[in-house]
């Protein structure tokens, strides 16, 4: 999400409709009051305090279909989730070129439910959280990795109903949503991680990879002032178990860019996705499909 003096002031939401959205664990019990707080930053839906994770559907044209998905997540700091920044308008992009997207909607850290007390409180954990830019983010959330996982095995469970190839489900995260994904990647065993990966200015830093790590396209902004990458560990660890990885640095962008930052190159950041995509024959139907 947006670094935080970018930002305009959260004002409270109503909670929209969502009548697509599929609560990833349907057997248990939701509580008779919700517990989200949503909040409206200029344009742009975000909300706290997620305790029941959902996953929406956005599915592309069937004329246009390539049977490639797509789960989205985005990005708060495990704090809130930039649901139309880097959620709801990414799985739009995608499905408008023929890849069936899901915005994946994963329980966060608890915050006040006030909003200007939220604002502050999160402003001081992520403060915290980055002072050392060589150390992994202290803000963690093991649970989204659960549902990100979850996620995965509900869209190739409905695969047939939703016109899928279930060997072409992949994950593309935003910043926290970026650590979530490659949490999944890196978590996840055999067919239960994504086929691939998007990590759009998620931290650089070196992970362990295994050696058949899937496919990753990576994304960050040069003058990001929330992960400053000395370098870009991350794909180094790629590289050096031979798995295929892409690395955009752009020049300029800071973090939170979502689609692109006007003036800025990063503008080409889900047109070059799409690429990557179908680089690799993942937008290609196969026979019979």
């Amino acid at each position: 999400m947006p670094v935080a003096a970018q930002m305009p002031v959260a004002a409270p939401a109503p909670a929209p409709a969502e009548p697509d959205a599929i609560p990833l664990y349907p057997a248990v019990k939701a509580p008779k009051v919700s517990t989200e707080n949503w909040v409206r930053f200029g344009n742009d839906l975000a909300v706290r305090n997620v305790t029941v994770p959902t996953l929406t559907p956005v599915l592309p044209d069937p004329a246009r279909a390539t049977g490639a998905a797509v789960i989205v997540a985005p990005g708060g700091a495990f704090m809130l989730l930039a649901m139309e920044h880097e959620g709801w308008s990414v799985a739009r992009w995608l499905a408008d070129h023929g890849v069936a997207a899901f915005v994946l909607k994963y329980r966060l850290n608890q915050t006040p439910a006030d909003t200007a007390e939220a604002s502050a409180y999160m402003g001081k954990r992520m403060a915290e959280s980055l002072r050392d830019p060589t150390a992994a983010p202290g803000i963690t959330e093991p649970r989204a990795t659960l549902d990100a996982l979850a996620a995965l095995k509900l869209v190739r469970a409905k695969a047939g109903t939703w016109g899928v190839d279930p060997q072409r489900v992949g994950m593309i995260g935003f910043s926290a949503g970026a650590m979530t994904t490659l949490n999944a990647a890196l978590e996840g065993k055999g067919g239960d991680r994504p086929s691939f990966i998007g990590y759009i200015y998620g931290p650089m830093l070196a992970r362990e990879a295994p050696a058949d790590a899937p496919p990753m396209f990576a994304a960050i902004a040069n003058d990001d002032s929330l992960f400053p990458a000395p370098s870009y560990g991350l794909v180094e660890s790629w590289r050096r178990v031979r798995a295929p990885v892409e690395l955009h640095a752009y020049e300029r962008g800071n973090h939170g860019f979502g689609m692109g930052k006007p003036g800025t190159t990063s503008m080409g950041v889900m047109p070059q996705f799409l690429s990557w995509m179908d680089m690799r024959g993942l937008l290609a139907a196969k026979a019979g499909q």
